[in-house]
């Protein structure tokens, strides 16, 4: 039999742009669909009510900062067309005020050393052990994975004297004594296992239902190439999670920044935390409260930087596994 040469049929250049706009006004359709289904009206206006809201305050708190304090202890900040003036004052003042051991400028310092490790300790063990609930079988798994679950239940205020018992004791191991001391307040190791232990049970749920919607074939694959569990973990689950990781990373961020309790307990002396002299320079009987809008400024700026340079994996990760296809 001899072999069939195909030719090439003459197409007629009308029928191609009929086609061309055809497939062009199926994606506008398409486009279109999708986008009336994500968005609405509504949602848009009560979105910007929202950031309105927000922003209001936040705008006053800049204005109040930056006024004399005669001006903010008897005038509000929308007065600020009829009474113009600026100063620097209250941020000088209030980065040198603290108390006998530390300035707040010191205290600010703390804050960025107690929130980047209390950030990423818990990522780091929390996406492990999302990818060994996962991926890896063994015995006892579900009732582990649901004893972590349940914990997030516990209120943190209840394990406050455990751990301060802890601390203080310290746990023997093999002739070694692990945390003791630590309850001196003279070190941020105390602050990062507390934060760890109260971030843990919803690091490791949020991030296990991420790693386990990859599909299996992926996984499968990986293991008949050779590739063991660190390999797996390193090259396809931790690139495919970052999204989530991120995620939660900038809800960690945000709790420990703005954490007080923890700070107050276990984050004393030359430790504190910029919250924890946040309650002090107003003074007594809160006199000085413009000192307050200059100090509160302050300690939202690293908070905003890190939300709107991580927003689109914000974004991303809260979206994450919402959509299939």
């Amino acid at each position: 039999m001899s072999a069939v040469t195909p030719i090439d049929l003459p197409i007629d250049r009308s029928t191609e742009k009929q086609l061309a706009r055809g497939e062009a006004r199926i994606e506008h359709t398409a486009a279109k669909r999708t986008k009336r289904r994500l968005t609405s009206r509504t949602a848009t206006i009560a979105a910007l009510i929202i950031a309105i809201l927000w922003t209001t305050p936040t705008f006053g708190l800049l204005i109040s900062s930056l006024r004399p304090a005669k001006e903010v202890a008897t005038t509000g900040w929308w007065t600020i067309f009829s009474n113009w003036g600026f100063t620097f004052d209250n941020y000088v003042q209030v980065l040198s005020a603290g108390n006998t051991q530390l300035t707040m400028g010191e205290a600010f310092l703390n804050s960025i050393a107690i929130t980047l490790p209390a950030t990423v300790i818990p990522l780091v063990i929390a996406s492990l052990a999302a990818y060994a609930f996962a991926w890896i079988d063994f015995k006892g798994k579900d009732w582990v994975f649901i004893g972590v679950f349940a914990l997030q239940i516990v209120p943190l205020q209840m394990a406050l004297v455990p751990l301060l018992s802890l601390f203080s004791r310290g746990i023997n191991i093999g002739g070694v004594v692990l945390f003791s001391g630590l309850n001196q307040g003279t070190s941020y190791s105390q602050v990062w296992i507390a934060h760890t232990i109260f971030a843990l049970p919803l690091a490791i749920f949020l991030l296990h239902n991420f790693v386990s919607e990859i599909p299996r074939e992926l996984i499968e694959a990986a293991r008949v190439d050779g590739a063991g569990h660190g390999q797996i973990f390193f090259r396809i689950i931790l690139p495919l999670t970052m999204p989530a990781i991120a995620a939660f990373g900038i809800f960690q961020f945000l709790w420990v920044w703005n954490d007080l309790l923890v700070a107050l307990v276990f984050a004393d002396g030359t430790v504190a935390p910029i919250t924890k002299l946040l309650a002090e320079v107003t003074g007594k009987y809160g006199q000085e409260w413009h000192l307050l809008t200059a100090g509160a400024f302050i300690a939202i700026v690293i908070p905003l930087i890190v939300f709107f340079s991580l927003q689109r994996y914000f974004v991303r990760g809260l979206l994450a596994g919402s959509t299939k296809g």
